[in-house]
């Protein structure tokens, strides 16, 4: 993937000078057709097409701020109730990631997304411990989080 990247650069790089013109416009111009060049070419290259991986990174942010907006609604709807019918709980959540860096991702998004957080990942590095301020059912819980953000983590890494 770092090869394809430098590679649509240097195209850009090239289609300047063959162009004479160095500015913006020619740069987006050269990376455009470097990109439709190594998108022709992708057989060549070892691994997916970096775009690809770029168009993950693009769904996996938004679907992160339609969530947060989304569990900000959810928690402001329990919060201005007079009597808060709210239901903590601690969930366990069996997650497939296996590298570090894609653990700590989705542990990073659950906390950051309002009404929930992950309070400990096991020795093993496949439970994630939650806590969630308004637990209605486990296999909802669980179904919503696997269902979109370890998906989207998935799709970004593999």
């Amino acid at each position: 993937m770092a090869f394809q990247i430098m590679l649509n650069f240097f195209i850009a790089f090239l289609w300047m000078f063959l162009s004479v013109s160095f500015n913006a416009s020619t740069f987006i111009v050269g990376f455009l057709i470097g990109m439709l060049m190594l998108w022709i070419t992708k057989g060549f290259f070892p691994g997916r097409f970096y775009m690809n991986r770029v168009w993950a990174v693009i769904k996996l942010i938004m679907l992160f701020l339609r969530e947060l907006i989304m569990a900000n609604i959810q928690v402001l709807l329990l919060i201005i109730q007079p009597k808060m019918p709210i239901k903590p709980a601690i969930f366990a959540l069996p997650i497939v990631l296996e590298k570090d860096w894609e653990i700590t991702l989705l542990a990073s998004l659950i906390t950051l997304t309002p009404g929930t957080l992950v309070l400990d990942v096991s020795k093993d590095s496949k439970i994630l411990y939650i806590h969630a301020l308004h637990y209605d059912d486990a296999d909802e819980a669980i179904d919503s989080i696997k269902n979109t953000f370890e998906k989207a983590i998935q799709e970004v890494s593999r």
